[in-house]
């Protein structure tokens, strides 16, 4: 395995002390010890892994060093604009180090939605001319391959890539650091009350521990899900529900959302203001984390939700942070009907033992879709 530490030294020394990303449980070691080693302005938590290009541009059109630039492989997706139309030797000519989770590895057991993106990920960077290397914990000429990277970068003047492997980094352990809240609320147990209250609507839930619990609620409570888990896609579970919430304006459509995968695609809350469906609820679960990828922290607690919903153009905003609270706002969203944001603040946490969806992404949208087709109005009356 390789240490962290010696890692992000051998960059510093090749003058890389600039990392710009968006976590991954991969890389969670590596995010650690640059959090605990680098300030704010030298590792930033970006809002996608698009925006993380354009940081690491700017830090080289100031600086005149490259950055770094971590990430997921299923943010290649987002990132392949700016790396292709700006960062590119035949634009701009940006050099910069990519280091990317290798979700998916062929012939390594993981979830469904990770399966494609290994399986095609070095066919995309062969594709977009990004030479790059791969790095696992039997790596024992690391050090030759990463210089070997930073060289080429500088060379070609443009991207190149290391490919992570899972178990690559050793373990590196800080302490988290208090998270700017105050409730006690659990998501899981927010979850129960949500779908308690509207389990019986059209449901779309958001990428990672939320879609994770609905499923085993739905299970513990030996009812099959009737819910659109939405296992990837980060930061789009709010569109596919508006576009659900404008084709049947006779149901109530509810997002399960993160304040995460909300900030990750929050142009989509203008779309939503602007058509504003009265039969849609967008639920945002705010923690102020990536908890799904190890906890990093967001820049949630930083927006004002309130005046951003209103801002976008939602009607109507409502806020819970205990479960008596809650009840309350889920029951104003089931009598009256307005386009709505609940933000419901909950604490960081889920169960050591939280399993998966047992069924397959094509099963739960088969499911879904008969559901769709068969669900009676939910919206007998609105108000005037």
């Amino acid at each position: 395995m390789i240490d962290p530490q010696i890692f992000v030294k051998m960059l510093s020394d090749s003058g890389i002390n600039f990392y710009a990303g968006v976590p991954d449980s991969l890389l969670s070691e590596l995010c650690n010890c640059l959090a605990d080693n680098l300030d704010e302005t030298h590792y930033l938590i970006c809002a996608n892994e698009g925006s993380s290009i354009a940081l690491a541009t700017g830090h080289y059109l100031a600086t005149g060093t490259p950055g770094a630039v971590y990430m997921q492989n299923s943010g290649l997706g987002n990132a392949l604009n700016p790396l292709l139309s700006l960062a590119d030797p035949e634009v701009y000519a940006i050099p910069m180090l990519l280091i990317i989770g290798f979700r998916g590895e062929p012939g390594i057991k993981d979830e469904p939605q990770h399966l494609k993106q290994g399986r095609v990920q070095n066919a995309l960077l062969d594709a977009a001319e990004i030479p790059y290397r791969v790095l696992g914990k039997e790596s024992l000429d690391y050090p030759l391959l990463i210089q070997e990277m930073l060289d080429l970068a500088i060379l070609r003047s443009g991207p190149t890539a290391l490919v992570i492997r899972k178990g690559c980094f050793q373990s590196y352990r800080i302490l988290p650091s208090p998270l700017p809240q105050s409730s006690a609320l659990l998501r899981e147990s927010a979850l129960k009350i949500i779908l308690d209250r509207l389990g019986k609507e059209l449901i779309i839930s958001t990428t990672g521990k939320c879609s994770r619990e609905v499923f085993e609620i739905r299970r513990q409570q030996a009812l099959p899900c009737r819910d659109f888990l939405t296992v990837g896609s980060m930061g789009h579970a709010s569109s596919i529900a508006l576009g659900i919430a404008l084709e049947k304006p006779d149901k109530r459509v509810i997002c399960l959302d993160g304040d995460g995968a909300l900030i990750m695609h929050m142009g989509s809350l203008a779309v939503i203001g602007k058509h504003h469906p009265p039969n849609f609820i967008h639920i945002v679960l705010n923690n102020h984390c990536h908890e799904s990828v190890g906890g990093q922290p967001t820049p949630s607690e930083l927006l004002d939700l309130k005046l951003l919903a209103q801002a976008a153009g939602y009607p109507r905003y409502l806020f819970a942070d205990d479960p008596s609270s809650l009840e309350t706002a889920l029951e104003e969203c089931r009598q009256h009907f307005a386009c709505t944001l609940l933000e419901v603040l909950i604490h960081p946490g889920s169960r050591e033992d939280l399993g998966r969806p047992s069924s397959s992404p094509r099963d739960n949208k088969q499911e879904f879709m008969h559901l769709i087709g068969k669900a009676k109005n939910s919206i007998e009356k609105c108000n005037q």
